[in-house]
C-alpha cells in the first residue's frame, strides 16, 4: 500500500529514529516497504538501512527511489522524524479519498514559537509528504533531491502528528 522513501546522507542515527516510528504501520500492513536513497553516506547508514530490511539505494537521487518504489502512495520523511500517534488512520483515510498530496500536522511540543514561525521557514520536508506514486514520478527531476520535489506544492495537512528531525548543526 505504502512505500516509505527516506533521503540520507550520514544519517544512521536519524534513520534508525524514523524506522522505529514505521514498525508498527509494517506490522499492520500499511507500510509495504522502505527504500532508503542515500547521497554518499560514509557513516553506519547502509547498516542500518540492512538491518531494518531496508531496500538501501547507494548514490541515488530521489527519482531512483521513486522508480524503485512498489506502493502507489509515497510517504517520504527526513531522518530523524517521527510519526506520532494513530498516523496510519489518517494516511489511509488520506489515500482512499484525496488525490492531493498531504502533509502531518507538527506535534505540539515540537511547534515554533509564534514569531519564530513568521521568521524562519522549516525545509519542505519537515512535516513529512504523503504523494501519489504517480504524481511524484511526474514532479521528480533527475538527480533532484527529496526537498525539491516537495517545494511549492499545496498539501492537505491530516490529522496525524510528527515530531520533525532535528536540526542539523
Amino acid at each position: 500500500m505504502l512505500s516509505v522513501l527516506i533521503e540520507t546522507m550520514n544519517d544512521g542515527e536519524g534513520l534508525a529514529r524514523t524506522l522505529s516510528s514505521l514498525v508498527g504501520a509494517a506490522v499492520e500492513g500499511v507500510v509495504r516497504e522502505v527504500v532508503v536513497c542515500d547521497r554518499g553516506s560514509t557513516d553506519a547508514t547502509a547498516a542500518v538501512a540492512d538491518h531494518a530490511g531496508c531496500t538501501f539505494i547507494a548514490n541515488a537521487d530521489i527519482a531512483a527511489g521513486i522508480r524503485r518504489a512498489k506502493g502507489d502512495w509515497l510517504l517520504l520523511l527526513e531522518p530523524g522524524a517521527r510519526l506520532e500517534g494513530d498516523w496510519m488512520a489518517a494516511v489511509l483515510d488520506h489515500a482512499a479519498t484525496a488525490t492531493m498530496p498531504a502533509c502531518f500536522s507538527r506535534s505540539r511540543a515540537h511547534r515554533a514559537p509564534f514569531l519564530s514561525r513568521l521568521v524562519g521557514r522549516p525545509g519542505p520536508l519537515a512535516d513529512g509528504l504523503v504523494i501519489s506514486k504517480r504524481q511524484a514520478a511526474a514532479l521528480a527531476r533527475p538527480g533532484g533531491d527529496a526537498s525539491a520535489l516537495a517545494r511549492g506544492l499545496a498539501m492537505r495537512r491530516l490529522r496525524a502528528e510528527i515530531s520533525p528531525a532535528p536540526r542539523k548543526a
